[in-house]
């Protein structure tokens, strides 16, 4: 009897033989088949600029509204402050809700757009979680656990949450706190000097809004992610805004990666995951202080 041997070599992932005898190529999960599966609960209006409306994106845990106490974990997407949407960052806003998180992804306004500064994506990332806070009971989340995290320009936004003091819009009501309960910063733009990433972009007074210039004592607990390989956003940065951080009597983790470079969780899911693990590992332990 003759025989056939097949050998099938796939780039997407494994190839499997179902019922029907035809090979079916399983694509590999990645962080952009992860994006594009994910749709959010509830989008809502945190602010209106001028005719702009400001959004927040929300995943929610499946009994959240039974609960009406759930911790936040709110995701500020990257793009160097000049690109991006809040579906970026949809894979971390989501990754936490199997944990009883509601998830939030932020849209801010862009540089480039309408005489959009930096200054302006900080002012928005505050006011987005103002409105989180104030508006905590319908949203069913806790208001003293609220976790801002970002990736990249994002994580400087979420930074300024807690450190950029007076960066807010006028007519904000102040008495509700911007600060979270914790950070998590996930290769950050965290130093804005020279020797950093966007002292051009952001241009007089970078020094007013560059994370390592602005710790202070009192600042949340905080998680940082960075490849030491990276060259858009300096690891010597997060190192930096470390050993100030812990200096200053705050709790300051920083997670390296050796060879990491520039968004590497997001270019491998095994490394994506293993910094999810981390993230809910800190927050439970840090949130559940509260």
């Amino acid at each position: 009897m003759k025989t056939t041997a097949w050998i099938f070599l796939t780039v997407l992932g494994m190839a499997t033989i179902p019922a029907g005898g035809t090979p079916a190529i399983q694509e590999k999960r990645s962080f952009a088949s992860l994006q594009e599966s994910l749709q959010a609960d509830r989008i809502v209006t945190y602010r209106r600029v001028g005719n702009r409306e400001l959004s927040l994106h929300i995943f929610n845990p499946k009994d959240f509204e039974s609960s009406g106490n759930a911790p936040a974990f709110v995701a500020i997407h990257g793009g160097g402050w000049t690109s991006g949407t809040p579906s970026r960052f949809y894979p971390y806003a989501h990754a936490l809700v199997d944990k009883g998180y509601v998830g939030i992804s932020v849209e801010y306004r862009l540089v480039g757009q309408k005489g959009v500064t930096v200054f302006d994506c900080v002012k928005d990332g505050r006011a987005a979680i103002r409105y989180i806070r104030a508006h905590a009971g319908e949203l069913g989340i806790d208001p003293a656990r609220i976790a801002v995290s970002g990736g990249s320009a994002g994580a400087h936004v979420a930074a300024g949450t807690a450190l950029f003091d007076g960066i807010d819009h006028d007519g904000e009501n102040l008495e509700i706190s911007c600060k979270p309960d914790a950070l998590v910063l996930y290769f950050p733009v965290i130093d804005t000097s020279e020797k950093g990433y966007g002292c051009r972009r952001i241009g007089e007074g970078w020094k007013t809004i560059s994370p390592v210039d602005q710790v202070k004592a009192g600042a949340p607990p905080t998680l940082i992610f960075h490849g030491d390989a990276d060259n858009t956003t300096p690891y010597a940065g997060s190192v930096l805004f470390t050993g100030r951080m812990t200096k200053a009597g705050n709790v300051c983790e920083l997670v390296t990666e050796p060879g990491g470079g520039h968004g590497h969780l997001n270019q491998d899911m095994a490394l994506f995951d293993a910094a999810i693990g981390k993230t809910a590992a800190f927050l439970g332990e840090h949130l559940e202080r509260k």
